[in-house]
């Protein structure tokens, strides 16, 4: 919506605000190093500017082997009755309808984790952009380094890091932030 604006000249000025997106911050935790071994996941759901849903799941590896555990916690006591990403993809879809772009601190790392799940499945990727948080903190902000605690610091946004649920968050507030700036670059289309 415009808003006038009146400048130390006198004239009034016409200031469009930016249009929030209606986006979804995605977040994977892997059990080792494999792209496929997805064992939790979060989606957080941003529309009009304001977080409107959180969805937080563990998800049972193709492998019992934890290498990560020591970064997040997970072993495969917590995921052994977990849905596999097959069975746990149609509710996470959902999720994800209508959104513009997906957003993820490091975006190249949860977008291969999303594609090779879902080839592993024989499921269709998402065929959404991505926006990178590390690139807007980078951009928007001058940040860096840009681990996600340090972009998290500056923007004095709460953290619980390598927990899916505080990292998806994080990084949705992060998008939000730099829309509210005007500096929202556009997402990278994805890779086929």
């Amino acid at each position: 919506m415009p808003r006038a604006l009146r400048p130390c000249s006198g004239r009034v000025v016409s200031q469009v605000e930016p249009r929030a997106p209606t986006f979804a911050a995605i977040d994977f935790e892997t059990a080792d190093y494999g792209r496929d071994s997805a064992c939790a996941v979060a989606v957080v759901r941003v529309e009009g500017g304001a977080i409107v849903d959180r969805a937080f799941h563990y998800i049972r590896p193709p492998r019992k082997d934890f290498v990560l555990s020591y970064l997040h916690g997970i072993s495969w006591s917590d995921v052994a009755d977990a849905p596999t990403f097959r069975e746990l993809w149609p509710s996470l879809c959902k999720g994800l309808a209508g959104v513009e772009f997906l957003a993820a601190h490091n975006a190249s790392f949860d977008r291969s984790v999303l594609n090779t799940c879902c080839e592993r499945a024989r499921l269709s990727a998402p065929s959404h952009a991505f926006q990178c948080t590390v690139r807007l903190a980078r951009t928007v902000w001058n940040i860096y380094p840009t681990t996600l605690p340090d972009v998290c610091r500056r923007l004095r946004i709460p953290l619980r890091h390598h927990h899916a649920g505080s990292d998806a968050e994080a990084c949705a507030r992060i998008v939000i932030a730099a829309a509210k700036t005007g500096g929202l670059p556009p997402p990278k289309p994805r890779q086929t």
